[in-house]
């Protein structure tokens, strides 16, 4: 591994504009997306008449189905999901759980300056435009963001959702998107055989799920010490980790995990029905206990915004 020694507690005290994490968006983002590509999408539809008017089966978040891809291996956190059937189409929208609204509001001091550290790193490596070199004295922005939109399938779930992504490649002969492009991630040195198994067994899987999907093929990873500098730094290829768990670990699989996730939206889809943005069901999980689900109509859950449902009944 080289050794870049980035200093990625620079800037913390004033170069820094924190996004407010008290603002839920919910899937407004990708909501705005599809309405702006709304006849793009509907001409890709067959004509077939039980197919969404969208043409997919599930719009979300891409840190959603990373929740739901890790969800067989987790054992601390549990999660909250939101699901409307809107025009044969599911949505679907987190909502937070208690523990995790009180692990926001009680976070060290220490706890957010490393949560920048990732964010710094990024600027470490990445430019504004293809010409130009990093500026590491620059403002760290976490309002600011890049995001893809990936329509694929797992198994028999079309899916149409939407992720952030960290850079792209600028070689000269970078393919296209998806393939070029790179997720960055910062992670503690690791420097005993039990680090390295944690990191295996827990990182790498996060780390997976939330490339395996959009597409991204790398990772490029930087290890930094206690004080927040980078000692190292290491490619990780997504194709390869799955052979790298499995040959010295054997701590998770990736087929449990798509499984999982397939099987958690085959069961959504068969209980919710009613094609209504006023209706939601809410789906429950924690660790060693089954998947629940509640259902409310006209409540606070309801997260397709007016704008949205009328967006989606225009013919233009």
């Amino acid at each position: 591994m080289s050794r870049p020694d980035f200093n990625l507690r620079d800037g913390y005290k004033d170069r820094f504009v924190k996004r407010d994490d008290s603002i839920k968006e919910k899937l407004d983002h990708i909501l705005r997306w599809i309405l702006a590509n709304k006849s793009k999408l509907e001409s890709r539809v067959a004509a077939a008449s039980s197919s969404p008017a969208l043409g997919v089966d599930v719009v979300t978040w891409r840190g959603h189905l990373t929740k739901l891809l890790t969800t067989p291996y987790e054992t601390r956190e549990g999660w909250l999901l939101a699901a409307t059937l809107f025009r044969g189409t599911l949505y679907l929208s987190e909502v937070e759980t208690e523990a995790s609204r009180r692990d926001t509001e009680n976070r060290t001091e220490r706890h957010q300056e490393m949560m920048y550290w990732g964010y710094k790193f990024e600027q470490y490596l990445c430019a504004e435009d293809m010409k130009a070199s990093p500026d590491p004295g620059g403002v760290v922005n976490t309002n600011e963001a890049f995001c893809t939109v990936v329509q694929t399938k797992l198994a028999d779930h079309k899916l149409l959702f939407s992720g952030e992504v960290d850079c792209r490649d600028r070689g000269p002969k970078s393919p296209a998107a998806p393939a070029c492009y790179i997720e960055l991630k910062t992670s503690a040195e690791i420097c005993t055989p039990k680090q390295r198994s944690n990191f295996h067994r827990f990182k790498l899987l996060k780390w997976w799920a939330q490339s395996f999907l959009p597409g991204v093929p790398r990772i490029v990873a930087g290890f930094r010490d206690p004080d927040g500098l980078v000692v190292g730094t290491e490619t990780i290829h997504i194709s390869q980790i799955s052979h790298l768990i499995k040959n010295e670990y054997n701590c998770w699989k990736p087929t449990v995990c798509m499984n999982f996730c397939c099987e958690f939206l085959s069961f959504v889809r068969t209980v919710v029905r009613e094609d209504s943005p006023r209706v939601v069901h809410l789906f429950s999980w924690d660790p060693h206990q089954d998947v629940t689900y509640t259902v409310h109509r006209d409540s606070s859950y309801c997260f397709l915004p007016p704008w949205y449902v009328e967006g989606m009944a225009s013919p233009h």
